[in-house]
């Protein structure tokens, strides 16, 4: 067997846990990365966080966690849709096939 690399799994961690992640940096006036290590975290990941926050906060341009959170709410309603819309004229054909 050649080297593998073994599968890293992605970590998930909750909005709470991030917001206390970013508010324990804005707290302790130490650098990122000396934040996340402590954490046990990347620093790339504290980073991201960081700059959600400042968006989220309107201190930065970009989308919101909240509107983020709509559209993935809109995109999902948007492929059930087009789902169930498909299914009525695969039906509709049927149809239209048996009354001919």
């Amino acid at each position: 067997m050649e080297n593998q690399k073994p599968k890293r799994t992605k970590r998930v961690y909750t909005s709470e846990y991030k917001a206390d992640a970013v508010k324990l940096w804005r707290e302790s006036g130490e650098p990122v990365l000396a934040v996340a290590k402590r954490l046990g975290i990347s620093d790339s990941s504290l980073g991201k966080w960081i700059q959600q926050d400042a968006v989220d906060r309107g201190e930065r341009e970009g989308t919101t966690t909240v509107d983020r959170e709509r559209i993935a709410g809109l995109e999902k309603e948007l492929k059930q849709t087009k789902m169930e819309r498909d299914f009525l004229k695969k039906v509709s054909v049927f149809f239209a096939k048996e009354t001919e």
